[in-house]
């Protein structure tokens, strides 16, 4: 799995979709930078970090009544599985308290979205194929999700997961990816455009469009340093490497490598894709251990 490709997770060419620059705001689901409410900048700073059981754990006193913070515990639970590789019963069960307390088609509608992201992720990461699964709660989704709604352009951007990563079909997850650029920015989802960006860009490396991908690496990580999503960091720090010249790329690489042993080898599909320790590094290490 490329660097570019998040497992998950302004392209010029004259037929993209015409949508305004990137700016910060609120981000998707377990929500990212939030107003003046304490307990959502709280919830943010230990997600940024990878801290989900800690994050989530903020949340469930309120989890067990409320269906917003259960549908955010869950997210959050949800998103530890895929940078992680772990924590699968956890999620599970955090999503069926978020699909029992759900009330509205917007809260079933972000509970099943959130059901079919678990589905996926375990499929692609060659845990279990829960294909079948992940289609079923995505199509359930898209029923409940008005267009213009505010859980509709991650619910696009993960349909578009599913038609790159698990049914090999480009033209499709491009569309998808459009149509969750496209809503992210009406929204002001600026975490949701870090990850638009980047798969837009990763499509277009595929296509051999170097500047394109190139530019769209470069704005996600712009808008993951900008947001303090240091999770998100070494992945984007990656994927832009692939569109580097050589000496960027290794220099870009290197930097993955050291924020992805700071952040404990999270995410963990990453560790294939990175350099080695430096000298001084192990040295470091070693030092600190004796």
């Amino acid at each position: 799995m490329s660097g570019s490709a998040e497992p998950a997770d302004s392209m010029r060419s004259a037929d993209q979709l015409p949508v305004p620059a990137p700016r910060p705001g609120s981000a998707p689901m377990a929500a990212g930078p939030a107003g003046d409410d304490p307990l959502d900048r709280a919830v943010w700073r230990l997600r940024s970090r990878g801290c989900w059981l800690d994050a989530a754990a903020l949340l469930e006193p309120h989890a067990t009544r409320q269906a917003s913070a259960a549908l955010r515990r869950a997210a959050l639970l949800v998103e530890r599985c895929m940078f992680t590789a772990a924590g699968w019963a956890e999620a599970e069960d955090a999503l069926r308290t978020a699909e029992a307390l759900a009330g509205d088609d917007d809260e079933r509608g972000g509970a099943a979205c959130e059901r079919g992201q678990l589905a996926y992720t375990s499929t692609v990461l060659g845990v279990r194929d829960r294909a079948d699964e992940a289609r079923s709660a995505l199509g359930r989704a898209a029923a409940l999700l008005a267009p213009g709604t505010a859980g509709r352009p991650l619910l696009d951007f993960r349909r578009g997961l599913m038609a790159e990563h698990v049914a090999d079909s480009p033209d499709a997850a491009r569309a998808a990816y459009r149509r969750a650029h496209a809503g992210a920015t009406a929204h002001g989802d600026a975490l949701l455009l870090s990850f638009t960006w980047r798969h837009l860009a990763g499509l277009a490396l595929r296509d051999g469009e170097l500047a394109e991908a190139r530019h769209g690496f470069t704005e996600s990580l712009r808008i993951r340093e900008e947001l303090g999503f240091l999770v998100g960091t070494a992945p984007a720090l990656a994927a832009l490497a692939d569109a580097a010249p050589e000496d960027e790329a290794v220099r870009l690489r290197t930097e993955a490598a050291r924020l992805f042993r700071l952040m404990g080898g999270v995410p963990t599909w990453l560790a294939g894709q990175l350099p080695p320790p430096l000298p001084e590094e192990t040295a470091g290490a070693e030092a600190t251990a004796g």
